[in-house]
């Protein structure tokens, strides 16, 4: 969500710095842990809310923290836990915030309530936790990669003091944007075996790469403006003229974020403001913008990463009719890509679920109840 950060480069000079740039239906797959579940396209164009039993059931929440060891740190990490007291099974859902400048848990708040009132089956419980360096997790100045992250996911589910360790064996994992790629990534390599993964909005790419591409010299450019930002004094100047003031998230959630202007909302803005005011706050948006977080270099590795999990458990991919164009480009490569069971398309840009909280829940209940 930094790219609205690109905007400003025509207006910075410097000797070093310079950056130049004039429906087929597949075959069902064979999931035999999963008979119900039929792979499909679909197209969603329709808003509808989720359909809620009479007696509701008793809903509880509560935030907490968990302390992550990484290498010689102890990370505060921030955490929030939706279920119901109904009685019957519960299933655990882990949902991961899109990472960005403006990352927080609130992305999927609404989400996770639409699910867990449902009456069906079985009692969803949901688990949204904030990145290392992101939202209200701690912020130190670490060296931030797409290993890092892929650690912080694979420890939060499987170390021993985890908040959600005893579910590791029964677990959907939901993710957006880069979210949803390392987390696939992870499954691919074996780091992590959830029961179901769904990526929403599935992105790859960092604003500056996607933009500019990659090569030696741009390399050498993003490496530049990444040490600027994270310098104690000048990086803090260049974050807030570039991210961290009201218009930029304003821009951005209204050209790019968000896909209807007038969903945007003043209280938005502030609360996303916040938190980019907080200690530590630049560097992981410093190794975002200049693509040190991207899980893959090309749309070819992307889909072999789904590649990997065909007939392995089911994916969901649900893509957004409102995405920038280079980013739609990627989440429509994988309509028919293999591995992913099912694909729909739902109103939205690069947060749909935060913009359309209700109709993503049910695209998402509805996966839920396949793979049960």
């Amino acid at each position: 969500m930094a790219s609205s950060a690109i905007s400003h480069f025509s207006s910075i000079s410097t000797s070093s710095l310079c950056f130049n740039f004039s429906t087929k239906i597949r075959p069902p797959t064979a999931f035999p842990r999963f008979p119900n579940l039929n792979t499909r396209s679909l197209t969603v164009t329709a808003s509808t809310s989720l359909d809620y039993s009479v007696d509701k059931p008793s809903l509880s929440s509560k935030t907490s923290n968990w302390q992550w060891k990484f290498k010689d740190n102890s990370i505060k990490i921030h955490y929030e836990e939706h279920g119901n007291e109904s009685n019957g099974p519960n299933k655990n859902i882990l949902m991961m915030p899109t990472i960005s400048d403006v990352s927080t848990v609130e992305e999927w708040r609404l989400v996770a309530k639409d699910i867990i009132q449902q009456s069906g089956n079985v009692n969803w419980r949901a688990t949204i936790v904030d990145w290392p360096g992101l939202g209200y997790s701690d912020r130190p100045k670490l060296d931030y990669n797409a290993d890092a992250m892929e650690s912080f996911l694979v420890d939060f589910i499987l170390d021993p003091s985890s908040p959600i360790n005893h579910m590791a064996e029964d677990l959907v994992i939901v993710g957006g944007g880069h979210a949803a790629t390392i987390a696939v990534r992870a499954a691919k390599k074996g780091l992590v075996k959830p029961t179901a993964i769904a990526a929403v909005a599935p992105t790859w790419s960092g604003p500056l790469p996607i933009v500019f591409g990659r090569d030696s010299k741009t390399e050498s450019r993003y490496e530049l403006l990444r040490g600027t930002l994270r310098a104690p004094a000048v990086g803090w100047m260049m974050y807030n003229m570039l991210v961290s003031n009201k218009k930029s998230i304003k821009s951005q959630y209204e050209s790019h974020v968000y896909a209807d202007s007038t969903n945007v909302t003043p209280t938005i803005i502030e609360t996303r403001y916040e938190l980019t005011k907080q200690k530590g706050a630049r560097y992981v948006p410093a190794a975002f913008l200049t693509g040190l977080l991207d899980p893959v270099k090309t749309r070819e590795e992307f889909l072999q990463l789904f590649e990997g999990l065909d007939g392995k458990l089911p994916v969901l991919v649900v893509s957004t009719s409102g995405a920038p164009k280079r980013s739609k480009a990627e989440m429509q490569a994988l309509r028919e890509a293999k591995g992913v069971s099912k694909f729909v398309e739902v109103p939205g840009a690069l947060l749909p679920h935060e913009e359309y909280p209700s109709l993503v829940a049910k695209e998402l209940y509805s996966f839920l109840q396949d793979v049960i």
